[in-house]
């Protein structure tokens, strides 16, 4: 058995769970957490001061699956979470 670990974007959670689910995978489990990568965080102006916010919202899935659903979730995962249309 495996653990697979993904951090996403909060809006693509809808559409990776569909696809993990036409994929036959059901069991997950699903976090808020906080993080940031590339784009290092955001400023924001709050009441005339400049914020700099370096944590960003993100979603966190951990899947356990066995040895033969490995591929298929990880390609499911890649497919549906994709920032960039092929």
């Amino acid at each position: 058995m495996k653990l697979i670990i993904a951090i996403i974007q909060p809006y693509k959670l809808d559409e990776v769970k569909e696809e993990l689910y036409k994929n036959d995978i059901n069991l997950i489990t699903v976090s808020e957490v906080l993080g940031h990568g590339r784009q290092k965080g955001i400023t924001e102006v709050y009441r005339g001061h400049k914020e700099n916010g370096n944590l960003l919202r993100k979603i966190r899935l951990e899947i356990a699956v066995n040895e033969e659903f490995v591929e298929t979730t990880i390609k499911a995962i890649i497919k549906s979470a994709n920032n960039f249309t092929a």
